[in-house]
């Protein structure tokens, strides 16, 4: 069948009132949000269901808040709290550790406000937006990689806080869960809170978008107040601040440190390399443009720079009050002996890790299943085949190491979701100019069906970029020779090796250059097309005008 790409559309005109062009059965606002008309939704399409269905404008109500309080209660977490403490133990001091995560939160923004467009605009989920690229078929290539990215770190997060609500469990209880019988080397208690854990996630986003963005609203101020809290009973524990702050780095600004700084770069990039994928996934119900960006700016670098500063405050001052560094919050606030303290304390780990886990790793596997098979898999059923398998992935193994978990686990992550990244973004933004025909995207035959419903263009631009940002992935050696982590010391393809340290920026400037050039034969082929029926038609109206 002969390969399409959208043309753009007559331009509706701007009224404050929607404007319907009769040729897309969408209608355009005063504001630049769209909107198919009614009727115009193909619900019968093998390919469209209710969770899949672009969002009336009428229900895009998030604001600018509830962006900002979004990512508050997603980046106040336990693993983002501990990133600092992986850096550190690299041998970075604080600084080079806190400009690190900084810089790479700025750097992440951008993709994220580029693929997070869409969702105001048209009201689609990210695997929506991944047909005009792929294909209405070709979309469940990057949708299933990222369901499969995000189901890993849902159980790393389940694991984590299930291990927090133990830890803090045990001394409430006096030790007694220690010593309970083991199963898999762990406690049985641990087990128990790891699995009654996974269900109440479960349980709350069962209860659907609205009840998670009003969820977030509220735990955004309480997670930020037991951060704080943190930090005044440590001060006050420790008369101050611990040697911590005054710990100079092992690794100085020269040779010793870049080496360690890119890989380190790239992984805390990959941190949040996922949700820069599916931010449409939460922008599709946003109120305007600007709300989405705002809340996003005003959310996501400020706050995670901040969690970095009270997590080394923090360390610094437990490391004067019980003579080493504690990194992580809930081993920390085990400490006390104040029963108020504990509950307090559990209380924040259950908000904490509940409020990012859903909303960063719950929503989109639920829409990418979905995507996989509308007719079968709604949003609730997805929801639950990420739980099933957040378990079966033994989580407990990702987060084993530093080395691990910062070059392994988020470098090939991050390497692999920033491929996606660079296609989408040039697909939307160079290819398109933003211009989508939403009906078209639930729509076997139409502009994005290409052939049999992929785009090869596309999935080739994604093996190659893929293969450029991780095939040099390689392992270190610790000091007595021994290697960490799965990859051979020379890498996966050693003359890529080099590429590694830099894998999601080598992902998404390939991938994008790449789909760029791959898709500019098949304009120039759409653009000739257009002219010669524009021509057809002007010389059919000339004749009628002579006859």
């Amino acid at each position: 069948m002969t390969e399409t790409v959208p043309t753009e559309p007559p331009t509706p005109p701007t009224s404050t009132s929607p404007s319907a062009s009769a040729s897309t059965s969408q209608s355009t606002h005063a504001d630049g949000r769209v909107e198919l008309g009614p009727g115009a939704f193909p619900a019968d399409s093998p390919f469209a269901n209710e969770d899949l269905r672009p969002v009336p404008v009428a229900e895009r109500r998030w604001t600018t808040y509830n962006f900002a309080a979004l990512w508050i209660s997603m980046a106040h977490c336990i693993p983002s709290w501990t990133l600092a403490s992986g850096l550190v133990a690299l041998g970075m001091d604080w600084k080079q550790a806190v400009l690190t995560i900084a810089l790479a939160n700025v750097i992440v923004l951008l993709p994220m406000l580029a693929t997070g467009h869409a969702g105001p605009k048209y009201g689609i989920p990210f695997p929506v937006l991944a047909r005009a690229s792929f294909g209405l078929r070709g979309a469940n290539v990057p949708a299933l990689i990222r369901a499969a990215v995000a189901c890993g770190w849902f159980g790393i997060q389940t694991w984590i806080g299930g291990s927090g609500i133990f830890a803090l469990g045990s001394k409430l209880t006096g030790g007694e869960w220690e010593e309970a019988g083991r199963i898999g080397g762990h406690p049985w208690p641990l087990w128990l809170c790891f699995l009654l854990f996974w269900a109440l996630q479960i349980a709350i986003i069962y209860r659907g978008m609205d009840f998670l963005r009003r969820f977030e609203n509220w735990a955004a101020p309480v997670v930020i107040v037991g951060a704080f809290a943190l930090l005044i009973w440590i001060a006050v524990k420790a008369d101050g601040f611990g040697a911590l702050l005054d710990q100079p780095s092992k690794l100085g600004w020269g040779a010793d440190f870049w080496p360690v700084f890119f890989p380190s770069l790239m992984g805390m990039i990959g941190f949040w390399a996922t949700l820069s994928l599916n931010i449409p996934d939460f922008t599709r119900f946003g109120a305007s443009q600007k709300a989405q960006t705002w809340g996003q700016s005003l959310g996501l670098p400020t706050t995670m720079t901040l969690f970095a500063v009270l997590a080394v405050l923090v360390t610094s001052g437990s490391e004067a009050v019980y003579g080493e560094p504690i990194w992580d919050p809930v081993a920390l606030a085990a400490r006390t002996d104040n029963a108020f303290g504990l509950l307090f304390a559990l209380f924040i780990v259950l908000i904490a890790t509940i409020s990012v886990n859903i909303a960063a790793n719950v929503v989109s596997p639920a829409y990418d299943l979905s995507n996989l098979a509308p007719k079968f898999i709604n949003f609730r059923t997805g929801a639950l085949i990420t739980g099933v398998i957040g378990i079966l992935i033994f989580p407990w193994k990702l987060i084993s190491t530093p080395e691990f978990y910062i070059f392994t686990w988020l470098g090939v992550v991050g390497g692999l979701l920033g491929t996606v990244a660079g296609i989408l973004i040039a697909d939307y933004w160079i290819v398109r100019r933003t211009v989508l025909h939403l009906a078209d995207l639930y729509t076997p035959g139409g502009r994005y069906w290409y052939t049999n419903g992929w785009n090869w263009r596309a999935v080739l631009a994604f093996v190659i970029g893929g293969v450029l940002a991780v095939g040099g992935s390689y392992s270190t050696v610790d000091a007595e020779g021994e290697k960490l982590g799965p990859f051979p010391v020379d890498g996966i393809i050693p003359f890529l090796k080099p590429l590694a340290d830099y894998g999601w920026a080598v992902g998404v400037a390939s991938s994008l250059v790449l789909y760029v050039a791959l898709m500019a034969p098949l304009q120039r082929a759409e653009r000739a097309e257009r002219a010669e029926r524009a021509e057809r038609a002007e010389r059919a109206e000339r004749t009628a005008g002579t006859v």
